[in-house]
């Protein structure tokens, strides 16, 4: 098994210390000759930012590779969707055992991510940190 994620892209832009890069991300069946057919097979763009010391290496329109390590992966899939959906499922579980109506628990339930999210935003700068991409040439 892999301990790396890497797509290929194309980079976007290059400005001081950082490279954009665009990439593709396509479900798995958007290769199938049925897929224009098929309204489940889906692919996005998406920007990315690469911090990088040597931006003189790369040129916009370059064909890239963006890579991370796995465990980054999973500490943004456990940021953005695991925490939240605990944090709402106690909130809701809680709220209706003490009694509430399931509206109001449902409001509440929505109502308690919003500083979950905020805090998500503040500490940005920190998180961009710790999960970070690596670019090589393809």
């Amino acid at each position: 098994m892999s301990s790396s994620i890497s797509h290929s892209g194309i980079i976007d832009s290059i400005s001081q210390g950082m490279v954009k890069v665009r990439i593709v991300q396509s479900s798995a069946c958007s290769a199938c000759k049925v897929a224009t057919y098929c309204s489940s097979a889906e692919s996005k763009e998406k920007l990315i930012d690469v911090k990088c010391d040597d931006t003189s290496r790369f040129k916009v329109g370059q064909t890239v590779c963006v890579s991370t390590d796995t465990s980054n992966g999973t500490k943004a899939v456990i940021l953005a969707f695991a925490i939240p959906s605990a944090l709402l499922m106690a909130t809701i579980a809680g709220c209706v055992y003490s009694g509430l109506s399931e509206a109001i628990s449902a409001l509440i339930g929505i109502a308690i991510l919003v500083p979950y999210y905020l805090a998500i935003y503040f500490l940005n700068d920190t998180l961009t940190k710790e999960l970070t991409f690596t670019i090589r040439p393809e």
